[in-house]
């Protein structure tokens, strides 16, 4: 795809107006470097010929580049970011470089989300040896139980009344003790 100025504006004034990314082709940075290094070279040119129009729309296309990549660069932290929290991943709109640097940020992202898994498991595994696999007991369900967050920080329920489940003794145990299930 070749670039030009009319084709880097459209692209500026769409990435200012709208929080998505703006369509672009694959290889949308190659073919920018490409313009720009022409657009360079008219400019040196044009320094040494005095021309000050020249110099003018270089600086302005070096300030619309640079206000591309910066909202995209945000966009594509945004995207990686929602996408590490939800697990819904999508690459949509994004040229090959952006790609690369949203599935490194998605790495990134789940790696730092494992520290606060690491916490809560470490805090309440310390009885546990590492290897061990918590017992768990089939149960009935006695009466309506919304979900829940048991003491290994899991999510459970809800819960409808007769249902019969497999939870964590621990669990079974609280939930017995205020008789809302009984072993089967």
């Amino acid at each position: 795809m070749d670039i030009d100025y009319d084709e880097i504006r459209r692209i500026y004034r769409l990435e200012k107006s709208t929080s998505r990314l703006v369509e672009v082709e694959q290889d949308f940075y190659d073919s920018m470097n490409e313009f720009i290094c022409k657009e360079k070279e008219e400019y040196i040119k044009s320094l040494k010929d005095f021309s000050i129009t020249k110099a003018r729309d270089f600086t302005n296309l070096k300030k619309m580049v640079d206000e591309i990549f910066s909202l995209r660069e945000k966009k594509v932290l945004n995207k990686a970011l929602t996408a590490s929290r939800s697990g819904e991943t999508s690459e949509l709109n994004m040229c090959k470089q952006e790609k690369k640097t949203y599935n490194e940020m998605l790495k990134i992202l789940e790696k730092h989300r494992g520290f606060l898994s690491d916490i809560f498991e470490s805090n309440n595994n310390k009885k546990q040896t590492p290897k061990t696999k918590p017992t768990e007991t089939k149960v009935e369900v006695l009466k309506q139980i919304p979900s829940f967050v048991g003491s290994d920080m899991k999510e459970y329920g809800p819960f409808s009344k007769g249902q019969k489940v497999t939870l964590p003794e621990k669990v079974a145990l609280l939930l017995k003790s205020r008789k809302l299930v009984q072993d089967i």
